[in-house]
């Protein structure tokens, strides 16, 4: 750039008005723009306040604000430095385009951009927004991948609103090129639509479209087919893709995927024989499911190496395997979450199909009847006919090594020990095991699985009968021949517990004290370590020597400071660290348990009496994700510091203390939050108002049986960015005027949970459906007389998976279970209570009529009676919880399980 003389150039004074920065020790940078190209980004942004010396006439020249300011009659136009108040990322991109640089357009960033090259005027970068959007938008190449239909939306809606002409066209463009029928978008997704103002037209559509391919799928294919032939079907794929994202449609049905793909026939495709395809489906039994002719010769889209088709309820695997080993045939992950119909002979028959799979997912909802953690009353089981009739059961011989390396088999109660050591033959190179809830394993079953897989070096077990024999196994030196040797100076080095990464055994209650003293003296290279609810103390985890933890939960154990200080020093790459539940972290706990152990054990640890845990945390570590309850104080939060500038998310619970002024400043202390939980805490309006004003970033706000003076005030504030929000005996106030109004405040929620709101009735239900029909989660317990008059009007959320209505009236029918399952046709789990039944009861669905019901939990009560008013004694007796009902279904049975305890 050539030189410019002193009065061409001008300082400008950039601040960011909205900024939620902490203290830093550099308030301000002065940069050139006559160094633009070599603008240090990140340490620009770090500061407060940026002084950008620049070419006035270039400011002019580029942008109609500038030369309105400093070429106009205002008062700037003759002054050296002009002060500017905008967002500092989007202003140094607008100025770095301005004077010469490559401009890195996202779907992140566009709006940005877009608003500042309105605002500042600069006609440049108006053309460089559009040309990027048109092309990103195009059906051609790698960047059409590069923006999802919720980034058209925000800019579709942006652009109506400030009048930006070439976007309605191009946003309307992309979506008649790739979703000409409404059908193929995820439910959740349209569901959350019907309340936007642009779209709720479309959204209505959608929705209706996508429920009737539900309940009638051969008569819907056959009209959609006729009004607009294969097009109307095809699934957007192109050869650049690499991830085919189709979850969270449950209007994919097999004869939807077959006659959808036969689109990318290299055959004429004659409408005879689209419709003898769909009567063949129609009348199809079991397993026999045809490849369609149309698929013999198609095309193939070697790129494609992940594939999602979590939440699939209507389709049979083998067959939609056959079709996916045509079209995507270098395949390397596939994600099939809470989809009950994948069984294990289906994921033998996938790793036959499928060479190059190295990674599969099938987790579903885990068991709320975790062995050793509910009181068991009774269990029945009833196995049901396989209405697949599936002829692709394979015996062992037949099953050849697989290159399977992460397997997630979360909640699977179907899987038993025999499948275990199935797998460990089959899948010989695996090195993530995931079986989290898998109740139907043993002990043994796991240890001879560890014995065979010796590459594991991830292995997630909690809520499952892990215990001393897996313990043992895991502590057993490995054969040394054929396997690679470790260089290491411990002892320890040749067990496969050594060779662990990652350690989950939360909820284990099989393990003993000796056991895990055992286990963590041979573990050394663990990078994440999950202990949550065992029999953990501090004569164990003392004898942890690892350095490369990133992640620890020792929430509900009974270590004190002294093990975590042990831990904190010696690994300060911690990121995560949960600790709530642990009643020896409060002081008197803790000098307890500091009394228990000799000095010379507190002195080889490294330890002195008295230590500060938090003080530790704060010099050592910074943290991403933390838990604190007993022993956390105001003091502890100072103690932090560093620590938490960077924290995402917080949780805070019973006997923790986090204090009004701190938490008032909780958005200067931890800016980046994204979700804040806080349980049995004192807060009031003045707290509420600074975390959701504040944090800009804030998703998920848990507020649970605290304290203190709140009212509707509370929400009065914009908080489009939260997305989950629990308010769980707080807000006994709450009408259904204060819920309208959260509607507003709150647009965007997908999770919702409600309890103690007496004010509530049923005209509550449809302010919830009419104001978030996008929600997949919705919890209401001892609301008022929300369910007075039964509980139809929450059909309206179309998209729900998780509903639990206990307490809220006597009015709910007894065919609100099969009602709600057809109804909703993405509803997982279900938790009822039998004091809202109108009729004393619920009818159970048929397995063939709970769509993708899984999980029924129904609660017993028994009325109690205080026995010192002896005068009112209608008016006195309450419910009392006697027992839960839970019905669980997976691929082979329907458990009917009794339990104790309120699950």
């Amino acid at each position: 750039m050539a030189s410019a003389s002193i009065d061409d150039l001008v300082i400008i004074e950039f601040r960011d008005p909205l900024s939620t920065q902490p203290e830093v020790s550099q308030k301000e940078i002065f940069i050139s723009t006559s160094e633009v190209h070599c603008w240090n980004l990140p340490l620009i942004l770090s500061c407060p306040i940026v002084k950008v010396q620049a070419n006035r006439n270039r400011l002019i020249e580029e942008s109609s604000y500038f030369r309105g300011l400093l070429g106009g009659s205002f008062r700037e136009s003759c002054l050296d430095c002009i002060s500017v108040d905008w967002n500092l990322e989007t202003i140094t991109n607008v100025l770095k385009f301005m004077y010469g640089c490559q401009l890195d357009l996202t779907s992140k960033n566009f709006v940005k951009l877009l608003e500042g090259a309105l605002f500042f005027g600069v006609e440049s970068l108006l053309l460089e927004c559009k040309s990027w959007f048109s092309e990103t938008t195009s059906s051609r190449g790698l960047r059409s991948l590069q923006i999802t239909v919720d980034d058209i939306v925000e800019i579709w809606n942006f652009g109506l609103e400030n009048a930006v002409g070439f976007t309605a066209e191009i946003c309307t463009d992309y979506l008649a090129k790739n979703f000409v029928q409404l059908s193929l978008l995820p439910l959740w997704f349209a569901a959350g639509k019907r309340r936007d103002c642009y779209f709720s037209k479309l959204a209505d559509e959608s929705c209706n479209g996508i429920l009737n391919l539900v309940n009638d799928p051969s008569t819907t294919l056959r009209c959609i087919l006729r009004h607009g032939g294969f097009q109307n079907l095809r699934i957007r794929l192109t050869e650049f893709m690499e991830r085919v994202d189709l979850s969270d449609c449950p209007q994919i049905t097999t004869a939807f995927l077959q006659l959808a793909l036969c689109s990318y026939s290299t055959e004429p495709l004659l409408p005879e024989r689209v419709e003898q395809s769909l009567i063949e489906h129609q009348n199809l039994v079991g397993d026999k499911y045809p490849i369609s002719r149309c698929l013999v010769q198609s095309f193939s889209f070697e790129a494609v190496h992940v594939l999602d088709i979590s939440k699939w309820s209507g389709v049979h695997f083998e067959a939609a395997i056959e079709l996916f080993c045509k079209l995507f045939p270098s395949l390397r992950t596939l994600k099939a979450s809470y989809c009950l119909n994948f069984r294990m002979t289906t994921l033998y028959y996938l790793v036959q199909k499928f060479s190059l799979v190295d990674e599969v997912d099938l987790t579903v909802d885990v068991s709320p009847a975790i062995p050793m953690q509910v009181s068991t009353i009774s269990t029945n089981i009833e196995s049901y006919r396989d209405l697949s009739g599936s002829s692709y059961k394979m015996i062992r011989d037949e099953l050849s090594l697989s290159s399977i390396t992460k397997l997630t088999l979360k909640g699977r109660s179907d899987i038993n020990d025999m499948d275990l050591e199935r797998i460990s033959s089959v899948f010989a190179s695996l090195s993530h095991l995931n079986i989290k809830g898998c109740t139907s394993v043993t002990d043994v079953g796991i240890s001879k699985l560890i014995c065979k897989c010796m590459e594991l070096h991830s292995l997630v077990v909690s809520d499952t009968r892990f215990g001393r024999n897996s313990i043992l196994s895991l502590c057993s030196s490995f054969p040394s021949e054929g396997f690679p040797v470790v260089h290491c100076e411990q002892k320890n080095s040749t067990s496969f517990a050594f060779r662990l990464q990652k350690l989950n055994i939360g909820g284990c209650k099989s393990v003993d004290e000796t056991s895990l003293l055992l286990l963590l003296s041979h573990t050394f290279r663990l990078k994440s370590l999950c202990m949550r609810g065992t029999v953990l103390a501090d004569d164990a985890l003392c004898n942890f020597f690892g350095s490369s933890l990133e992640r620890v939960d020792v929430s509900d154990t009974m270590v004190s400071e002294t093990s975590l200080i042990h831990i904190i020093r010696r690994n300060p790459g911690l990121r995560l660290f949960k600790a709530r539940g642990c009643r020896n972290l409060c002081h008197g706990g803790s000098r307890q348990e500091e009394g228990k152990l000799t000095s010379e054990v507190l002195s080889y640890h490294g330890c002195s009496p008295g230590e500060d845990m938090y003080f530790e945390l704060g010099r050592k570590c910074m943290l991403e994700e933390a838990a604190f309850g007993w022993g956390f104080s105001p003091f502890s939060l100072k103690h932090l510091g560093p620590a938490i500038k960077s924290l995402r998310a917080i949780a805070v619970g019973l006997g923790a203390s986090f204090g009004h002024y701190e938490l008032t400043l909780l958005h200067e202390t931890c800016p980046m939050l994204e979700s804040v939980v806080l349980h049995f805490q004192v807060i009031s309006d003045v707290i509420v108002k600074s975390i959701v004003e504040s944090l800009k970033h804030l998703k998920v706000l848990g507020l649970c049986y605290c304290l203190g003076d709140l009212s509707s005030l509370s929400f009065y504030f914009s908080m489009p960015s939260l997305r989950k929000l629990r308010l769980e005996r707080v807000t006994p106030w709450m009408k259904n005027a204060d819920l309208v109004i959260l509607t507003q405040s709150c647009p965007n929620l997908i999770e919702l949970s409600l309890s103690g709101c007496k004010h509530l009735n049923s005209e509550s239900q449809r302010i919830i459906s009419n104001g978030w029909p996008g929600l997949i989660s919705i919890h209401l317990e001892e609301c008022g007389e929300v369910t007075m008059n039964g509980a139809s009007s929450l059909f309206d959320c179309k998209a729900i998976e998780d509903l639990s209505l206990r307490h809220n009236g006597c009015g709910i029918q007894r065919s609100f279970v099969v009602d709600a399952a057809s109804k909703l046709p993405m509803l997982r789990k279900l938790s009822l209570d039998l004091c809202d039944a109108n009729e004393g009861g619920f009818d159970s669905p048929s397995c063939a009529d709970r769509f993708s019901l899984s999980i029924i939990k129904i609660a017993r009560c028994k009325q109690w009676r205080c026995p010192f008013n002896l005068q009112k004694l209608d008016d006195c007796r309450r419910p009392l919880h006697k027992e839960t009902i839970i019905l669980e279904w997976n691929s082979k049975e329907l458990r009917t399980t009794v339990v104790k305890e309120r699950v």
